[in-house]
């Protein structure tokens, strides 16, 4: 069965304290990477993976998003906002944008700080079938330290920063059914809340993607992430 995702909600409202001073005055996801903000990366794959529709969730100096981005014309695409508060979380977040804006029974739904190249249709369809609330694109595990491997008290193998492919991690990108209201609270972080209810009641599906993704929370991951941009670019 073909299913067609119309709508994205992108929680762009977060300060990013480890990103300081970068965003003193603007949130993180209108930090510069490679040439233009994280948030305009996504907003371009969006459009062209067929996805007209964007939502925005803005909190910490949404001013700076809506400046931007306007009513998305200019970048193809058409842009509304939810305002939420930076201590509702991303369960606020979410809940509001969902309630204001999304009539669709599924849409994508991830958080405004990272890039990814995900499939939309395969992920879409998977939703799908498989009958959850909620499918969660993961993963392998980007360790962020040099693993090794141990004989009694001598190194005898060492990789720098590997990828774990036994350990699958939230990349931080969703589908939602339109029942996810049922358990968003009005506070409070879905991973905290709305996740492990619905892992209780095995309505929450994981998705494996084995291609690119970067998530952005410090300096360090910026540096990566420009990197990995300007290679991909050229």
């Amino acid at each position: 069965m073909l299913v067609l995702i119309k709508t994205a909600v992108i929680l762009a409202g977060g300060v990013g304290l480890r990103l300081r001073p970068l965003t003193d005055d603007s949130p993180k996801a209108m930090v510069l990477v490679a040439g233009k903000p994280l948030l305009q990366w996504t907003v371009e794959w969006l459009r062209e993976s067929g996805i007209p529709n964007i939502v925005i969730g803005v909190a910490y100096r949404r001013q700076s998003i809506t400046d931007y981005f306007q009513d998305g014309r200019s970048f193809g695409v058409n842009v509304r906002y939810s305002v939420h508060s930076v201590e509702g979380g991303t369960a606020e977040g979410f809940k509001l944008a969902i309630q204001r804006h999304v009539r669709d029974e599924q849409f994508l739904a991830m958080n405004g700080d990272e890039i990814v190249n995900i499939d939309l249709k395969a992920f879409a369809k998977y939703h799908s079938e498989n009958g959850g609330v909620v499918t969660v694109a993961v993963g392998p595990l980007r360790s962020p330290f040099g693993v090794v491997e141990l004989e009694g008290t001598d190194i005898v193998g060492f990789q720098e920063k590997p990828v774990l492919k036994s350990h699958l991690v939230s990349m931080g990108t969703y589908i939602f059914s339109q029942e996810i209201l049922k358990f968003l609270p009005d506070k409070g972080d879905v991973e905290r809340t709305a996740f492990p209810k619905l892992a209780s009641m095995r309505k929450l599906k994981a998705y494996v993607h084995q291609g690119f993704w970067a998530t952005v929370n410090t300096m360090k991951d910026l540096q990566d992430l420009e990197d990995q941009l300007n290679w991909r670019c050229t």
